[in-house]
Formats: C-alpha cells, sequence, structure tokens
C-alpha cells in the first residue's frame, strides 16, 4: 500500500468510514472535498510531524492526512510532560507539531498547526511523497520514550481490505490508537472502511460502553485489564459484540471464561504483539496459552521460535529500528525479535510466565508475578490482583499480593476476609513451588493502571 489515503479513496469508489469520539463523529468522505489543515496542508510535505492532541479523534484523522505527506509522523499520547515532549521532538528531529488546542503549548523551535474542528473546504493533495515514517512510543518510562519506527506496510500490510462482512463491523477499543495495540484497531477498521468508536482519556468505563452500545459496537479489544474493570462495571452486558480480543498482557484461563461467560455469542479470542516485533498471532480457541503447532508449523510471513524460554519473532511486521542514539532493535543474527516474554511448554501448549525484566528474586529462585496471578485469579472471588515482592532480610524478598475481589461486600466481615485469604493461599500450595507461594494477601478495593491499561508493575 502506497498510503493510507490511497488504500481508503481507490479511484471511482465512495468512501465509507467514520470516526466516532466523544466529542461527535466525523465521515472519512468529508475529507474528500476538505482538511482539517485547510490549505495548510501542503506546507507538511516533507516534514517530521509530531501529533500531540488531546482527543483521538483530530489524530485519527490527521494520520490519514499526513500519510504519504509527512516524512515522519511521531505519535505522542497526551500523558507525555513537557521535558518528555521536548526529548522526543529532538530525537524524532520534529520540525512541526500538530494540535487541537494552543499553540503556545508547543515546544520551542517547532512551527504549530492547530487542527479545524471539522474539515474545511480546500483544494489538497494527499500522497505523492514517498513512504511516511510512523513512529510510536514504548511506554512505562519515566524518561524520554523509545521511539520505534515502523511504516505504513510494517504495520497494516497484514490486515484485511474492505470485505462484505466488514460492510455490517462497527469496531473499537480501550486502547489509545496512539499506542500499537489500538493502531492496528484503528487500521484495521479505517482500511475496510468501517466505524470506529475512539475511546477518551478520563472517561470513565460505564461511560465508554454506554457510547459503545449506541454506536453498535459489534468488534471490541482491550488489555486484560480493560476487560477486567469492565466486568467489575457492572455493565458489561451494555455490549452486545460478535468479537471480544484481549491483547498486551497475559490472558489468564479465568478471564477468558468470563468474557465468554459475558458475551456467549461472541468469539474471545487474545493476541500477542509488541511495538517492537508487531503482531505475531491470535488464539481463538477459547484456551490461555498457544499451541505449540505456531512454533512448529509458523504460516505466512512469520516466524517464532523460543530461546532460553523467552519467545522471539520474525516477520515483515517488525519495526524497522529506533530513532536516536539506541538505533538497533534487539534482532538477533537470523533476524528474530527478542520479545522478552517468558513462555514455558506445558503438555504441547505454550504458556506465557511473565517478563524477563519482572522476575522477583527469592532466595536466588525465580518468580514470575503473573504465575501467581493467574491462580488467584481463577478464584472466582477474585476479579483481579498483582503480585510484588516484599524485603526480606532472610531471602532478599518474598511474594506478597494485592487482590481486588468482584464482590468487596462479600467478604466484608474479618472471618470472612480469612477465609478468602485461606482458601487463595492454599490454592497456590497446591500448584507452585513453596517460594513462589504469597507470605502475605491483602485486599484492597483498586489496582493502579498504566495510561496504555495495563498494570502498573512495581521493579522487583
Amino acid at each position: 500500500m502506497s498510503c493510507l489515503w490511497d488504500s481508503i479513496a481507490p479511484s471511482g469508489e465512495s468512501i465509507g468510514g467514520e470516526f466516532l469520539g466523544r466529542g461527535g463523529k466525523v465521515m472519512l468522505a468529508e475529507l474528500a472535498a476538505g482538511s482539517l489543515f485547510g490549505s495548510a496542508l501542503e506546507s507538511l510535505r516533507g516534514r517530521s510531524v509530531l501529533l500531540v492532541t488531546r482527543e483521538q479523534l483530530p489524530t485519527a484523522l490527521a494520520l490519514v492526512e499526513l500519510d504519504g505527506v509527512a516524512r515522519r509522523m511521531v505519535l505522542c499520547t497526551p500523558d507525555l510532560s513537557a521535558q518528555q515532549l521536548a526529548g522526543v521532538a529532538a530525537t524524532a528531529e520534529a520540525d512541526a507539531i500538530v494540535l487541537d488546542a494552543d499553540p503556545l503549548l508547543a515546544p520551542a523551535g517547532l512551527c504549530p498547526y492547530v487542527l479545524a474542528a471539522r474539515p474545511l473546504a480546500a483544494d489538497v493533495k494527499r500522497g505523492g511523497g514517498g513512504p511516511t515514517e510512523w513512529i510510536l512510543l514504548t511506554s512505562g518510562t519515566t524518561g524520554t520514550p523509545k521511539l520505534v519506527l515502523h511504516t505504513l506496510r510494517s504495520l497494516g500490510g497484514a490486515l484485511p481490505t474492505r470485505t462484505s462482512a466488514a460492510m455490517h463491523s462497527v469496531w473499537s477499543t480501550f486502547y489509545d490508537i496512539r499506542r500499537y495495540g489500538g493502531l492496528q484497531i484503528y487500521l484495521r477498521a479505517v482500511l475496510s472502511r468501517s466505524p470506529l468508536v475512539l475511546s477518551c482519556a478520563g472517561e470513565s468505563t460505564p461511560d465508554f460502553l454506554a457510547r459503545a452500545a449506541a454506536a453498535g459496537v459489534t468488534h471490541i479489544s482491550g488489555t486484560p485489564s480493560h476487560w477486567r474493570r469492565v466486568l467489575m462495571s457492572g455493565d458489561a452486558a451494555l455490549l452486545n459484540p460478535r468479537y471480544v480480543r484481549a491483547s498486551g498482557e497475559i490472558a489468564d484461563q479465568a478471564l477468558l471464561d468470563s468474557l465468554q461467560a459475558a458475551y456467549p455469542k461472541a468469539r474471545v479470542a487474545h493476541a500477542f504483539a509488541s511495538t517492537e516485533a508487531g503482531v505475531a498471532f491470535d488464539v481463538n480457541d477459547g484456551r490461555a496459552g498457544f499451541p505449540r503447532a505456531l512454533i512448529d508449523d509458523c504460516a505466512g510471513d512469520i516466524a517464532l521460535k523460543v530461546v532460553d524460554q523467552t519467545l522471539r519473532i520474525r516477520s515483515g511486521r517488525n519495526a524497522a529500528r529506533y530513532l536516536g542514539g539506541e538505533s538497533k532493535i534487539l534482532v538477533s543474527d537470523d533476524g528474530y525479535v527478542d520479545t522478552g516474554d517468558m513462555v514455558e511448554l506445558v503438555d504441547g501448549r505454550y504458556y506465557f510466565r511473565g517478563r524477563t525484566g519482572g522476575v522477583i528474586n527469592v532466595g536466588g529462585l525465580k518468580v514470575y508475578p503473573e504465575e501467581v496471578e493467574s491462580i488467584l485469579n481463577a478464584d472466582p472471588r477474585v476479579r483481579m490482583s498483582l503480585v510484588r515482592a516484599r524485603r526480606n532480610p532472610i531471602t532478599g524478598a518474598v511474594v506478597v499480593a494485592d487482590v481486588v475481589l468482584a464482590d468487596p461486600a462479600a467478604a466484608a466481615e474479618p472471618n470472612a476476609q480469612q477465609s478468602v485469604k485461606t482458601d487463595l493461599i492454599d490454592a497456590c500450595r497446591r500448584v507452585l513451588a513453596a517460594h513462589k507461594v504469597p507470605a502475605m494477601v491483602r485486599f484492597v478495593p483498586s489496582l493502579e493502571f498504566t495510561a496504555a491499561g495495563k498494570l502498573v508493575r512495581p521493579n522487583p
């Protein structure tokens, strides 16, 4: 595909699809006769541009307009500090910034462009400038994020375009489209010219579910943490989707079973992808983990292997490189990206155990928090949990668990709480080695999440 506009607006075909944000909606067809930039679009040709908008709707439209025009588009999330934004601008060699707010917010030295609320009538030319670099930021850092270089081909080359099924689909995602998981859903909707309901920062789960339901969403994705919050909200039944997907974190069996129970008519899937490695696969059999056949019999242009219990991926969807000083993606000599995700083969199926950097060291023995959490989350009284390390003078650390109950009122009495704690610890003892069993279980009203919708994990 040459550029996004050429992919959705081929000559002689009508343009379908629309973006629905919290503040309204914009039809893709409106861009055929106008632009959010007006006549200023041409002045962005060949430039390195930061996209920094409060809402996702302006970014969704700007991506369509700038791909094939700008030399480089940098997708910035609104949670960046001024210092981080300045670091990103320097690394990306940006000379322009696109905003939907006061241009005085732009870092010094960048030419600001403030988007109109709706497309302005203008004679504009999209495309024709060669492939645009799509720059995504890694999350989970307090310093300047790493900048990962993709192209439209690496991001969307394997996604389906317009089909008869897409004509009856309405997509949505809890993700921000400026992050890899959300961008995949954005491109899937745009390339198939399907409506897309955009989430909004700070919007409550019930409010977003209500908007998605009103738009008739049929296909929706989010992290397991997003979905646990949906199940806790009491409003899951607002949706009637045909397809539900979890990605970005380990999807344990308890979550998959809960989603299938909440949406019995939907196909429940979980996918694996990373900003650097791209999409590796999705699993549609209702089970946690993935079958060994995905490693042994790789299909298409994706190859997977496990080295030292770490999943590695080679495909045309891999990012090209980082920008800046650390320019090389961690790739082996044979072209595989090390994802840093640990897997274990059990009875012909690989199960994710956690991140290499998230290991808790208990007296020299390794504990992957996610492995313990999967046991805790399997109890129907538990909605979610977070396993972390606590310092210990003898072993260096012990395992402790913070648990959010599905029905906190049911365990309000001290005796009831102690009964649940005993059951959870006993469940861990039955299947885990002694050093992995939590030394303490604490009930908490909620857990903290990153802007990407993932659990905030303290350093081990």
